[in-house]
């Protein structure tokens, strides 16, 4: 079994690679002058298994272009197997065609990721489930719902708290941890006007008094976490917090999420976080690389994964 690190997140890979306590692959992973990526395994890797962990956040086209020449370098090296490990798997939101005339780019990145080299495919709270289907090669798509369960527990009074979804399509992911939680289920009703704007309309349950915890897989904007939340402040609830799993935060999101009534946004490391995400006082980081290194590990040794679901 080897570990080999895409420029996405190595910090990342680095935690995975000390749980497992391997030492990551010696690879140059570099760029021409002109910007083509260009890879050199600097080590034997015929036969063994070989998971390559790459984010394909931003920026997103470069990562992406990288996880694919690493995948055919292994390959071309007469590899036994390689696992594409996605932390997060950028493109998901492209999951349909949402008028005429447009791509489903979720597919074209999975055939892409396949058509390399890759044998199977390790990610995290995919936007949509659905998109395992998109490939044709075994995907296993691990939750972050069990390391948030641990970090609620320990830090929150389960007696006052209520998860929030803050969208109708994220209903069955917080519905389902608020089963694992014994607490009760809101929503946040909203309508998009355009991409990238929301407006609250109506709030489904009753939070007055409560401790909310919103939960969602994407924070890319913030726009609707921060509507959310002050829509949840007007109707009366206590305090409201936020547990994603996959921190975009582009443009303006961290500013807005610091000047927002969120006590706090709670992010998980499969994005590496920015300088002005490690510096706001009210964005807290919990990794889930014991979670993917265990994952790879049982996967290597062809036992079960779904265990790490519960």
């Amino acid at each position: 079994m080897k570990i080999l690190a895409g420029n996405s997140n190595l910090d990342f890979t680095n935690a995975v690679g000390e749980y497992l306590e391997l030492p990551l692959t010696q690879a140059n992973v570099r760029r021409f002058a002109d910007q083509e990526v260009w890879v050199e395994i600097e080590e034997n890797v015929r036969g063994q298994d070989v998971f390559v962990v790459q984010s394909t956040s931003y920026p997103a086209n470069d990562h992406l272009m990288e996880l694919l020449v690493c995948i055919d370098a292994l390959r071309r090296a007469s590899v036994a197997r390689v696992t594409a490990v996605l932390p997060y798997f950028g493109y998901a939101r492209q999951d349909r065609k949402p008028g005429p005339r447009t791509p489903v780019s979720a597919k074209l990145v999975a055939n892409l990721i396949t058509t390399a080299g890759a044998n199977k495919v390790l990610t995290m709270d995919l936007h949509a489930g659905q998109i395992q289907g998109f490939f044709d090669i075994p995907t296993d798509n691990l939750q972050a719902s069990p390391v948030f369960r641990r970090d609620i527990e320990e830090k929150y009074d389960l007696s006052k708290l209520l998860i929030v979804s803050p969208d109708v399509g994220g209903v069955v992911r917080a519905r389902s941890l608020a089963n694992k939680l014994g607490v009760g289920l809101a929503i946040v009703d909203k309508r998009r006007e355009r991409a990238g704007v929301s407006e609250v309309m109506n709030i489904i349950g009753d939070v007055q008094g409560m401790q909310c915890i919103m939960v969602d897989d994407i924070v890319d904007s913030a726009g609707t976490l921060c509507n959310a939340a002050a829509a949840l402040k007007a109707n009366g609830a206590e305090s409201v917090s936020a547990f994603v799993s996959h921190g975009v935060l582009s443009g303006q999101a961290v500013e807005r999420v610091t000047n927002s009534v969120l006590s706090e946004l709670v992010i998980t490391d499969s994005i590496a976080p920015t300088e002005a995400v490690s510096a706001a006082e009210n964005i807290r980081i919990i990794s889930v690389a014991p979670l993917f290194a265990e994952a790879m590990r049982r996967i290597s040794e062809e036992s079960s994964v779904s265990s790490l679901f519960d």
